[in-house]
């Protein structure tokens, strides 16, 4: 099927421009509507310069950009819109709204086989098909902000939703040069509900004080290469709006404990601490830069001793690895008895897993997956650290102490880690730290997602990667740290905390139940052989 050849477009607005501006490139003549008189003519206005500044910058040819421009056609009547094959609806998020609207365009303006998407984020495509004729041409075309940039489009299925339809919303996305992914209806469709543990965990963290708001942002940057914090992220996009989603998502599932508001956000709210569009959020914007530009890695090198390390998951061989790179001689736990003693002993054992032999004899650090350091080490001297594959574009490994850890175990760990090229980021004690609950928590999300069909495992991993900026995408992610590794810090924290949020989804548990770990088996949520993903 191919894109139509009249696209509307109501909402003039940041979105509606941006995607009039998008369906004006695909050659299609573009109606764009707007009840608001001003609004319409700073929208069409903006399009107009966008296509000049495009061309200006070499991106579009001078002809291309203003065939393009001639292209819309701004248009004070819904009347006007009666040619049109599809029409992509950017109106404010309100129910009333969106049924009244599709109502009178489905009623009294557009054909019969004309299709009517909504780019909604938060509220159900059915819901919003109940008040149309023929519900079955309804459909979401849900566009990432700002959509001239964002190389993402969702196509959601409402319960309704023809196939006819849906295929018109793909082509059209396609011919937009996005990348179309389908998703079923429900709170957040695919991308948006598998974010959402990013902020709200982050949220959580927070309150428990495990790290501050500068901290936990700059250790998603540094350890994963989020191009910004949770903190950041939910200052740009506006506390009060995410409060809302949140909300929503709580209210649209009956109460779903992974999807529970933060109290810390109904605070800021309140206080008046929106973001960045009110000056104020979780960081400062009134006097220039929020935060200080981020400090480079220490240069890796200059090991001299024994490092032990025990453990067969997929960080234990990376740590190995780096280890050796870095000039020390790395031994297996067998390897060590009759030599001089090690430097450090490193436990990157799971649940299950027997290192075969006794680890002491030198100063310990205790990877804190299978729980907190005060879980695995009651009482010991031993030090807890944490970290996500793929380790060589960390910049940092997180590091907790215990009530007994010794000086000499956290003076060996800072030092070890220095040497590996990481910098010592000190939180406090959980398991998986800051970084592994914040990710892990991601994946169990997209593993939810996948088991109950709202969306394919390669559509997810696009999504996350296209939508949202994500360093990989998510469900891959899982298969390289070990779906074993990503197991244990989530029935870590649901035996710590006794909280339902921290549940493992069953697809995952059924992964890691049927040996399907990742890399390190061949076959996770995708299947791998010695070139990489099949």
């Amino acid at each position: 099927m191919s894109a139509p050849e009249t696209i509307g477009v109501i909402g003039a607005g940041t979105m509606g421009a941006g995607i009039a501006q998008l369906a004006c490139l695909t050659g299609a003549k573009t109606m764009l509507h707007d009840p608001v008189a001003e609004a319409l003519a700073r929208g069409a206005e903006s399009i107009e310069k966008r296509f000049e500044h495009e061309a200006q910058r070499g991106r579009l040819g001078e002809a291309q950009a203003r065939d393009a421009a001639a292209r819309l056609h701004p248009v004070r009547s819904l009347g006007d819109l009666a040619e049109c094959r599809l029409v992509i609806e950017a109106a404010p998020e309100s129910l009333e709204l969106k049924r009244e609207l599709f109502g009178r365009l489905s009623g009294e303006v557009l054909s019969a086989d004309a299709v009517l998407a909504t780019n909604t984020s938060s509220l159900l495509v059915t819901a919003i098909a109940a008040g149309t004729q023929r519900p079955e041409r309804v459909v979401g075309m849900h566009f990432f902000n700002p959509a001239p940039v964002m190389r993402l489009v969702e196509v959601i299925a409402g319960e309704q939703s023809a196939e006819w339809a849906l295929a018109l919303a793909r082509a059209t996305g396609e011919a937009m040069d996005r990348h179309v992914i389908v998703a079923a209806d429900g709170p957040g469709f695919l991308v948006n509900r598998c974010n959402r543990p990013f902020g709200l965990e982050a949220l959580r963290l927070l309150q428990e004080r495990v790290a501050p708001v500068e901290q936990i942002d700059r250790i998603c940057r540094l350890g994963a290469g989020f191009r910004m914090g949770p903190f950041e992220l939910m200052d740009l996009v506006g506390i009060d709006v995410g409060l809302e989603v949140s909300r929503s998502f709580y209210e649209q599932s009956f109460g779903e404990p992974r999807w529970r508001p933060s109290p810390i956000a109904v605070r800021m709210v309140a206080a008046g601490r929106l973001g960045r569009k009110s000056g104020r959020g979780y960081y400062d914007y009134a006097g220039g830069e929020h935060r200080p530009a981020d400090p480079e890695p220490p240069r890796a090198g200059g090991g001299d001793g024994i490092v032990v390390v025990a453990g067969e998951s997929a960080l234990a061989a990376e740590l190995r690895e780096a280890a050796a790179t870095a000039g020390w001689e790395v031994a297996e736990p067998l390897e060590a008895g009759g030599r001089e003693p090690p430097f450090l002993i490193l436990d990157l054992t799971l649940d299950g897993e027997d290192p075969q032999a006794p680890l002491q004899g030198a100063p310990q650090a205790i990877c804190c997956a299978s729980g907190s350091l005060a879980a695995l080490d009651p009482g010991g001297a031993a030090v807890g650290f944490h970290a996500l594959p793929p380790l060589a574009s960390a910049r940092i490994v997180e590091l907790c102490r215990g009530r007994d850890t010794s000086a000499a175990a956290a003076a060996a760990a800072e030092r070890f880690f220095t040497t590996i090229g990481k910098a010592p980021e000190w939180v406090a004690d959980a398991p998986g730290m800051v970084l592994g609950r914040i990710v892990c928590q991601v994946i169990n999300e997209a593993a939810f997602a996948l088991g109950e069909g709202v969306g394919s495992a390669e559509d997810i991993d696009a999504g996350m990667v296209h939508g949202l900026n994500y360093p990989r995408g998510i469900l891959a992610w899982a298969d390289a740290i070990g779906l074993d590794h990503v197991l244990a810090v989530l029935l870590a924290m649901a035996e710590e905390r006794r909280d339902e949020r921290y549940r493992p989804a069953p697809t995952l548990h059924g992964l890691a139940l049927s040996g399907r770990l990742g890399h390190q088996t061949g076959a996770g949520f995708f299947n791998y052989d010695d070139s990489g993903m099949i």
